[in-house]
């Protein structure tokens, strides 16, 4: 876990630490932090925070860039309800406890055999978490965490236990799956898993020209394509992953270390850390940088496939626009960039995913194409995120609900058509806001 430390109290005592998230730019100042054991537990630290008039909040391993989890209330920690609850091989699903960390899962799920279809890029994640901000991979046909959701328990304002599913209040089902945290705590997840299988993955330098004007075709012949572009340079590196009869050759121990540990994070923090120190050299470094990485090919079960350490800290944005819009909005970032004396030295990450039918899905409705900027942490990142978010909102994009935007409940409603559906069903299901914060009065409304 990344977050900070914090003194855990159950009927006040000594007030906690702050909380932050993993990459420091929010800290929040709860009152007082809870660590249910139990589902009962959970229930009667709901009831007990209504009565004393504070609001609640759920924070996970603290991943995402906003304030989603922050608050000065009451700050629960989900992890004590940890690990698999059941597995159903017939029904093809796994029930497990919301607080269950995703590497955690993906460990225990191939240990019986199975695994999740899809993922994103780490899996540091809290399950819950994961799934209530829209955390996603990359797939022609397979969508996001929260896609691969069956079922789900979460614990209401008045302290009640409610299950929901496509059968057991699916009103609940379309909106909860991601809920922000705004309709209750997740207390426990069923999603669907299949048999364990192999994906070789293969990795390859591309021009950024090519890279763009085959986008299309690298989509539809691969089941998950995805590509890195490194600004200041015209260089790629694209990845794609798909299905293999194997036999597994995963990633040598020497050559996997190589590319994922020193190339991506130590040769890459030393990197970051001089263009912060003098912004000058970074389009230099982004030149060495993009070619550092050579074209190999692995195969792996899926997990250890999606999957990459994550070291270097960082600030992100990310948007999902319609897949047809993706190419040209990239085009104009690039130009963007070219033209500017911004110094920017995290690759550009653009991945995709199918339309589903989740109220505030960033894919609810269309097929999507994400496109994410990054900034090291501890470098000015105001400037380049502006220039990219108007290129974003340009082409109608939605900004990810965990990683950093300006984007009001105003334009939610006009980018989401069923915004209205998720806030009558807040209305409902939380009337005095118990689980209400800043973020949420600003992306939600009051």
């Amino acid at each position: 876990m990344h977050s900070s430390s914090t003194q855990q109290t159950t009927t006040g005592g000594t007030a906690p630490s702050p909380w932050r998230n993993w990459a420091g730019n929010v800290t929040a100042r709860p009152v007082r932090v809870e660590a249910p054991r139990s589902v009962a537990e959970l229930q009667e630290a709901v009831r007990r925070a209504a009565a004393d008039g504070l609001k609640v909040k759920a924070v996970g391993t603290g991943h995402s860039f906003t304030s989603a989890a922050a608050t000065d209330g009451v700050l629960v920690r989900p992890q004590a309800l940890s690990g698999i609850r059941e597995i159903d091989r017939e029904a093809g699903t796994v029930t497990v406890w919301a607080g269950t960390a995703l590497k955690d899962l993906n460990a225990a799920l191939a240990r019986e055999g199975l695994s999740l279809t899809n993922m994103g890029d780490i899996m540091e994640q809290t399950v819950s978490g994961a799934t209530s901000t829209g955390t996603h991979g990359t797939g022609r046909e397979s969508g996001s965490i929260a896609a691969q959701i069956r079922g789900m328990e979460l614990v209401l304002a008045d302290g009640t236990l409610l299950s929901c599913s496509e059968k057991e209040n699916p009103d609940v089902f379309a909106a909860a799956r991601i809920g922000l945290g705004a309709l209750g705590i997740v207390t426990s997840l069923t999603l669907a898993v299949e048999p364990v299988f192999l994906l070789t993955a293969r990795e390859e330098p591309m021009p950024f020209d090519r890279v763009t004007a085959e986008f299309e075709q690298h989509w539809a012949e691969n089941e998950h394509f995805e590509f890195y572009w490194f600004p200041h340079t015209g260089n790629c590196n694209t990845k794609r992953n798909n299905r293999s009869a194997g036999p597994a050759a995963p990633n040598g121990a020497v050559s996997g270390w190589i590319e994922d540990e020193l190339l991506s994070n130590g040769v890459f923090q030393a990197a970051c850390s001089v263009g912060r120190a003098f912004p000058a050299t970074i389009p230099g470094i982004a030149r060495v940088a993009s070619r550092a990485l050579s074209a190999r090919t692995y195969t792996d079960i899926p997990y250890k496939v999606f999957t990459s350490p994550r070291r270097v800290r960082f600030v992100e944005m990310e948007y999902a626009l319609p897949r047809a819009a993706v190419v040209d909005a990239l085009r104009e970032l690039k130009a963007m960039v070219d033209r500017s004396d911004l110094r920017v030295s995290f690759p550009v990450e653009v991945r995709t995913a199918p339309a589903d039918d989740i109220a505030l899905s960033t894919a609810s409705g269309r097929d999507s194409a994400y496109i994410a900027v990054h900034m090291y942490k501890g470098t000015p990142y105001q400037a380049y995120f502006t220039a990219a978010e108007q290129i974003f909102t340009a082409h109608g994009g939605r900004p990810h609900w965990g990683k950093v935007h300006t984007r009001d409940a105003a334009y939610f409603s006009g980018v989401y058509p069923r915004f209205g559906e998720f806030t009558a069903l807040r209305d409902r299901l939380d009337p005095d806001r118990l689980f209400a914060n800043d973020y949420l009065r600003r992306v939600l409304g009051d």
